[in-house]
């Protein structure tokens, strides 16, 4: 029997409920099935996945859509191709204190906003401000390292006056700072402002794809298996994850990963073509946005960025997360 193929993986974060489909997947054997040995990387934002993979650190990753853009747009030959849109709606935010002064996107002008270093939401506020009619500079965002279940209180006490991130990762941080998440916090989401943008996707390296194309669609396979029974079992989804990092809070990450099912992952296109796909168009428009918010050097192709041939049959992706709901 043949060694497996080795292939080096980089997430978006530490281990974490969000993450739950790929160690089911391995946890279940599906990736041995394929031949693969796929070996985690702990990352640090779902942005910085997409240029180490862009750099040749890794094979394949799960990184975000629209950093695949901007990335594409000044590193054509290098940048990965995303295979398999695991996020069909934005999960970017700002959260602002439910009781402030802060009612519109447009209230954020003269405001102090706080980040973490490369957050994806923070990458996407030129857009964010195209489409709502404020003035970037107009905004004071000061970056922090500090975990949101840290930087929330703070901002409740008045040190800020929003935070970017994902809606889902900061409630659940929040819920973690022993805070009511629904009650204390206002979101502005990007999947409201800006529609078109996706979020995260499966991506691999063109030098993966072109050299190992069966890989690839293995990899594929077993992540939307791993996906599957997700969605049809969350509790034992968190167990897969909590067996990578025992400390988990089981109960804020299983509100997370319910929460990104629902948010991120719920876009009625899902319901046509499958989590999984993308609509082209909706790539284009992003693509345009894109370029002229941050004046990219190029515009990439929709099908520069997401190559649709390794995806499942539509009957095998998920196509309903009723379920869970």
């Amino acid at each position: 029997m043949p060694e497996p193929l080795r292939l080096r993986f980089i997430l978006n974060t530490f281990y974490s409920g969000p993450q739950a489909w790929f160690f089911v997947a391995e946890d279940k054997g599906y990736f041995r099935e394929e031949g693969l040995a796929v070996e985690f990387t702990e990352g640090d934002t779902l942005a910085n996945a997409v240029p180490r993979l862009a750099d040749g650190l890794y094979d394949a990753g799960y990184g975000d859509m629209n950093a695949l853009v901007e990335c594409a747009a000044s590193r054509p030959d290098e940048a990965p191709v995303a295979v398999f849109a695991m996020h069909n709606r934005s999960p970017y935010t700002i959260a602002v204190p439910a009781a402030g002064a802060v009612l519109a996107p447009q209230d954020l002008a003269g405001k102090r906003l706080v980040t973490h270093p490369n957050d994806a939401a923070w990458r996407m506020f030129p857009e964010f401000c195209a489409a709502c009619g404020i003035a970037p500079d107009s905004v004071s965002i000061e970056v922090s390292a500090l975990p949101h279940k840290d930087i929330v209180p703070l901002m409740l006490q008045g040190r800020w006056d929003g935070l970017f991130g994902f809606v889902n990762t900061i409630r659940a941080q929040t819920i973690e700072a022993g805070l009511d998440a629904d009650r204390l916090l206002r979101h502005f989401e990007w999947q409201h402002h800006v529609p078109s943008l996706y979020g995260a996707a499966l991506m691999v390296t063109p030098t993966l794809r072109d050299a190992h194309p069966g890989a690839v669609a293995g990899l594929v396979r077993a992540v939307n298996r791993g996906l599957a029974d997700t969605v049809a079992d969350p509790d034992a989804a968190i167990a897969a994850v909590a067996r990578r990092n025992p400390g988990l809070d089981r109960v804020a990450n299983r509100a997370r990963l319910v929460g990104t099912l629902g948010l991120e992952m719920a876009h009625p296109e899902g319901a046509r073509i499958g989590i999984g796909a993308v609509n082209p168009e909706r790539l284009t428009a992003t693509a345009a946005l894109m370029a002229q918010a941050k004046a990219l050097p190029s515009v990439p192709a929709a099908a520069r960025l997401f190559d649709a041939g390794f995806l499942p049959p539509l009957a095998a992706r998920v196509r309903t997360l009723a379920q869970v709901l």
